[in-house]
C-alpha cells in the first residue's frame, strides 16, 4: 500500500499518530521553511514530534553521493532538508524511496522505517 501524501504549512499540531506520510515546504516566492535547528547545508532526521519542534536532530547529513549512505533502520519522525539546489532520495524498509525537494520537509508515520539517504546535486525530483 503507498503512503498517502499531504501537505501541511507547518509541523505544528501533527501528533506522532500520522496515518501516512506528510510533507510540507515553502516554495521560492515564500519565507525561508523553518529548520527545527537543522543548520543549512544539512539534512537532519528527528525521533519523534518533541524533537522536531524542540530542534534537535538525532543524525545530519551534508555529503552529496553516488549512492545511498546507512541510516540506522529506525522509524524517524522527521526529516528536514536544509539544502537550496539538492533534492533527498530517502530510501525506506521495504526498498522503496522518495525524493524530498530542496527546502522541504517530510514527516514519517510510525510504520515507516528510513534505511538510507542519498544527497543528489539535481534540484528536482
Amino acid at each position: 500500500m503507498k503512503p498517502v501524501v499531504r501537505r501541511f504549512a507547518s509541523f505544528v499540531g501533527v501528533g506522532a499518530a500520522v496515518a501516512g506520510m506528510s510533507v510540507t515546504g515553502a516554495s521560492a516566492a515564500h519565507a525561508e521553511a523553518p529548520t527545527h535547528g537543522c543548520p543549512y547545508p544539512y539534512v537532519c532526521f528527528y525521533l519523534n514530534n518533541s524533537a522536531l519542534l524542540a530542534g534537535t536532530p538525532v543524525s545530519m547529513f551534508k555529503d552529496v553521493t553516488s549512492g545511498y549512505q546507512a541510516v540506522t533502520p529506525r522509524p524517524h519522525y522527521g526529516v528536514v532538508n536544509t539544502r537550496n539546489d539538492d533534492v533527498v532520495y530517502l530510501r525506506l524498509q521495504d526498498g522503496t524511496s522518495i525524493c524530498l525537494p530542496p527546502n522541504t520537509s517530510t514527516v514519517f508515520a510510525n510504520a515507516f522505517s528510513v534505511t538510507g539517504i542519498r544527497i543528489s546535486y539535481s534540484a528536482s525530483c
